[in-house]
């Protein structure tokens, strides 16, 4: 047993910096390869390549079905009038179709290109020194790096699996396409005016009842449309004018809540009315705090202060909701003084030259 500097016995048990030289541990290199079925048996190499084939036909077929299902299955009629069994049919196949397709497109092409990685391309385990690339024969040897790894994933030699794969590459973002197109109308103007106007009734969605502001007691809130929503039928569409005007009803302490003066006369005694319409990318704003009198985005949680004119305190939200200006009708009924007095949805719509144009149609 040795000691410290101090005097102390040292046990010997516990090594110290400069006292026991580093023992080194040999390299144990590599493990032996172990060649796959598909390395040796050419038989199983072929088996392997048709199922990878067959994946990416998959993915071709369920992209197929999403463009079957998005243009070729037609919804007429009201959709949530269960009676038409036609409407609510179609619906269904549409939605069936829709998500199994994209379902199918994205579960072939993956499991495709992995099952590829894992039975065909080469396995063998190799260690690299990490260095620049800076002369020109540096830059020819990561070239011929690249070739022999084209060469050596075979789609030189399986042109079936490269055209199959290309395919299936082609046709799987094309759904998302298709779904982004949904996001907003092409003609950016609609945004611009909806249904709501000076002496229009805020009714409950979805019994249509009208609202008397007696009724709308402190921390309430309702889920509004305008009354002449009820006479536009769903071939005219409903549903695209519903999208635009729904509307959260809420009233608070007046004492509470921040108003610009060119807003003062756009609420009743604190009850005020805002877009559901997420300045984001369009989601239905329907989560209200109560305490902290904010309103959520589920989608991608913009929130939004109800105290402060619903501007945007946190979430990519780029503006706040949309105010719509109210009164009370003769009868003590909530109604709308005019339209919004910007558009609603996605802020993205307000951009460039989309905000003359609309305000020249507008005018």
């Amino acid at each position: 047993m040795g000691s410290h500097s101090d005097g102390t016995p040292q046990s010997g048990t516990v090594a110290t910096t400069g006292t026991t030289a580093m023992e080194r541990f040999p390299d144990p290199g590599l493990p032996p390869h172990r060649p796959r079925l598909t390395d040796v048996d050419s038989k199983a190499a072929k088996r392997a390549e048709r199922q990878v084939v067959l994946l990416f036909l998959i993915s071709i077929l369920g992209s197929i079905l999403f463009f079957i299902g998005y243009f070729g299955v037609r919804v007429d009629g009201p959709i949530y009038d269960v009676t038409d069994t036609s409407a609510t049919t179609a619906l269904w196949l549409q939605n069936l179709l829709l998500g199994l397709g994209i379902a199918l497109g994205m579960f072939g092409i993956g499991i495709g290109i992995v099952h590829w990685a894992r039975t065909l391309m080469p396995d063998h385990e190799l260690v690299e020194e990490r260095h620049e690339v800076r002369t020109e024969e540096q830059r020819a040897e990561a070239q011929s790096i690249l070739t022999t790894i084209y060469d050596e994933s075979g789609i030189k030699r399986r042109p079936l699996l490269r055209n199959t794969l290309i395919g299936a590459a082609v046709l799987a973002p094309l759904p998302f396409v298709g779904l982004l197109k949904d996001l907003g109308p092409t003609n950016l103007a609609v945004l611009r005016q909806t249904l709501w106007d000076e002496g229009v009734r805020l009714v409950r969605d979805p019994s249509g009842t009208p609202i008397r502001a007696a009724d709308v007691t402190l921390g309430s809130t309702y889920h509004v449309v305008p009354e002449n929503l009820a006479s536009i039928g769903h071939n005219e569409g409903y549903l695209d004018e519903k999208a635009k005007s729904v509307v959260l009803l809420m009233r608070l302490d007046p004492d509470t809540v921040n108003v610009s003066p060119e807003r003062e006369d756009w609420n009743v005694d604190g009850i005020f009315a805002y877009s559901k319409v997420c300045t984001h990318v369009g989601c239905p704003v329907a989560l209200y705090e109560q305490q902290t009198h904010h309103l959520l985005c589920p989608c991608h949680q913009s929130t939004f202060d109800l105290v402060n004119e619903c501007e945007v305190i946190f979430g990519p939200a780029a503006r706040p909701l949309p105010q719509l200006p109210i009164t009370v009708d003769a009868d003590g009924y909530l109604v709308a003084r005019s339209d919004f007095q910007e558009p609603v949805g996605p802020t993205y719509s307000q951009r460039g030259t989309h905000v003359e144009e609309m305000q020249g149609e507008a005018n």
